[in-house]
């Protein structure tokens, strides 16, 4: 016989679950260590995630204060109180922290502690809740100390290039600009036929000395410490992209322009991007557009070139290795990178990076 809430077209409901399956639910999860305490504090109940996480049987924990679980230096500050009285003022209570297994080794936990209260608003005890996060901690751990490091290198760098700049700047740039002072002396002194070799050698060191200072630019734009990041992205457009014959433009909608070292690492990235599109767009067109999205900057770098230039037309060695340097540059900066085909035709590379604190310049 068909139930008549069938024939009407209405849902089945599945039967509410009942105490002792429920209990079954609780006390059959493994990866979960769920156990009730009572008000003061004392285990009441114990589940299959809990022996497996902290290492007791039933019959070795129940009775015991909570306080077990928690190292000397927590004992110390009497934190397990503290979060007692945390979860009965605010209704629950969320921490992480090392926590001490029935063999005396630690895990990093997360904790969840929930107040239960009668009908009448009398407390009856805790429900607890902790995950065992050991291992998330340490692959973030080890993300972190891998961050750390390359940002260690790419301030090194900075510094290395600004100190090259400098000293190209300072030394062999003035060096062959008064070089060239005297040529053009000398120059007006001579007699005819040597005056055309002198022009030709005084040539030479102005175009040596633009060589330079295109040097310079590259390794430390001076817009960027002096102008600001999109200055010195137009000027390097500028400076590069007509030798390539490509058009350029430069599409500005930040409503916050990043300094420091975020604007640094936008440049450094945009710098190799624009490499990429060089090396392998085949296009006639680059665009740069930056804008404020999710309190930073979003930068997106486009060419108008044959598509998949940037992923599949690499080759093994310098491209891969630039690739790499954008993608860990961004997520060393606590941001993101990517590239693929843009719709329409031609590449798009895109990452962002948060606004961050100008770091204190080095003397």
């Amino acid at each position: 016989m068909v139930h008549s809430g069938a024939m009407s077209g209405s849902p089945l409901r599945p039967e509410p679950l009942d105490q002792s399956a429920f209990r079954l639910l609780v006390e059959g999860v493994v990866d979960y260590a769920i156990f009730m305490l009572d008000p003061g504090g004392h285990i009441v109940s114990w589940n299959a995630g809990a022996e497996r996480i902290k290492g007791y049987r039933a019959e070795e924990i129940l009775g015991r204060h909570f306080s077990v679980f928690y190292p000397p230096e927590d004992i110390a500050t009497d934190k397990p109180a503290r979060e007692l009285e945390a979860a009965i003022a605010d209704g629950r209570l969320e921490d992480e922290g090392w926590r001490l297994r029935a063999d005396g080794t630690r895990f990093w936990a997360n904790v969840v502690i929930t107040a239960l209260f009668d009908d009448d608003g009398q407390l009856r005890g805790f429900g607890k809740v902790t995950r065992d996060m050991t291992e998330r901690r340490r692959a973030e751990q080890a993300l972190l100390e891998r961050r750390r490091l390359v940002s260690h290198l790419v301030e090194a760098q900075e510094l290395e290039r600004r100190r090259i700049a400098w000293d190209v700047h300072d030394d062999s740039i003035q060096a062959m600009v008064a070089v060239g002072m005297r040529l053009q002396l000398l120059s007006a002194t001579l007699p005819e036929e040597h005056r055309a070799a002198v022009d030709r050698l005084d040539t030479t060191v102005r175009d040596t000395v633009d060589r330079l200072r295109l040097l310079v630019f590259r390794l430390r734009p001076p817009e960027l410490d002096q102008l600001g990041l999109v200055r010195a992205l137009e000027r390097y457009l500028g400076d590069i992209v007509p030798r390539w014959g490509l058009a350029y433009a430069v599409h500005d909608l930040l409503e916050r322009e990043p300094v420091g070292d975020t604007a640094i690492t936008i440049f450094r990235i945009f710098q190799e991007a624009l490499a990429n599109v060089g090396k392998h767009a085949q296009a006639s067109t680059v665009e740069i557009t930056l804008s404020t999205v999710d309190d930073g900057t979003l930068v997106d770098v486009s060419d108008d070139g044959r598509g998949g230039a940037v992923i599949d037309h690499r080759r093994p060695g310098t491209e891969h290795f630039g690739m790499i340097e954008m993608r860990e540059r961004a997520e060393t900066a606590g941001g993101w990178w990517t590239a693929g085909d843009r719709p329409g035709g031609g590449t798009s590379v895109r990452y962002w990076l948060p606004f961050t604190t100008p770091r204190p310049e080095h003397p």
